[in-house]
Parts: structure tokens; C-alpha cells; sequence
């Protein structure tokens, strides 16, 4: 099914510097644990997951710093709003994933949180190489160039 002609598939938050800032190998789509005021929060697009990383602990998986602020209507039976949410995954990708953070050096970087064609929210988490200084150049390099290079087609084309 098309993403983007569905109603229901909507983007919460978008962590856009993860690409610039890491070198995304694979990734990998996974529900998560929310609290009903979380939900409500989100469906007003109020979240945040620039600066939160996922970790894997005892065999689970876990969103930390993430930020979904408060839903006012539900204040006395609220959330904590950088509590850590598991993520579910099955056991053989937890596998897969602890293999290639403790072996491999990589890194578990949140990419988007969106709902999905169910209207459930989902979690793209990315498994990530850290780049250096001059790989981001690089990257901001060949942006640059691209970009030029549209303005030029477009001028002459």
C-alpha cells in the first residue's frame, strides 16, 4: 500500500540531523508501549525524538529521552514526558540488533515516529555508524552540488 495516499498514515516527529549525522546501514520498524494521554498528545503532534536514542537492556528494547508533552485534559492521570518506552520487536531481531551495537560498534538512532496505515504509532529505528567530521562535509558537499545542479538544468533546460 502507498504511504502517501493513505488517510490514516501521518508523521508524528522526524529525527531529520540522524542522516547527517550518522551513516544509516538498515532499519527497522517497531511498535511501542504508550500510556492513552501519550496517544492524545501525539494525535496533536506534539513529540519530539531529535534528541532520544534506543538501548537495548536485559534482552529489551528501550526509547530513551524522547519527549511527548503533556496532554492537558488528562493532568491528574498524565504521562512522565521523557519517561523511557519499550519498543516491541521480536526476540530475533533484539538478537540482531544487540549483535550489531556490541560487536559492530553501531548505534540504534530513532529515525521517525509515525502512525501507521492502522492508526497505530510505529518507531523506525535505524542501526547507524557514527560519521566523522569530513564525511558531513562530504555529505554537505554533494547536497550543495546537487542542488546546483537542478538550478542549472533548470535554467538551461
Amino acid at each position: 500500500m502507498d504511504k502517501k495516499s493513505d488517510p490514516n498514515y501521518r508523521i508524528i516527529a522526524e529525527n531529520r540531523r540522524a542522516r547527517y549525522d550518522y551513516a544509516i546501514e538498515s532499519d527497522i520498524e517497531c511498535g511501542i508501549i504508550l500510556m492513552g494521554s501519550e496517544v492524545k498528545s501525539m494525535r496533536s503532534g506534539q513529540a519530539n525524538i531529535a534528541e532520544s536514542y534506543a538501548a537495548i537492556e536485559n534482552g529489551e528494547l528501550w526509547l530513551i529521552n524522547s519527549y511527548i508533552a503533556p496532554y492537558a485534559p488528562a493532568k491528574t492521570w498524565g504521562h512522565e514526558e521523557r519517561r523511557r518506552r519499550k519498543l516491541l520487536v521480536s526476540r530475533r531481531e533484539v538478537a540482531r540488533l544487540w549483535a550489531a551495537t556490541a560487536k559492530d560498534g553501531m548505534t540504534l538512532v530513532p529515525l521517525v515516529m509515525y502512525f501507521n496505515h492502522r492508526g497505530l504509532v510505529k518507531i523506525k529505528i535505524g542501526v547507524a555508524k557514527g560519521k566523522k567530521l569530513a564525511d558531513k562535509r562530504a555529505t554537505e558537499a554533494k547536497r550543495d552540488w546537487d542542488k546546483q545542479k537542478r538550478r542549472l538544468m533548470k535554467e538551461h533546460g
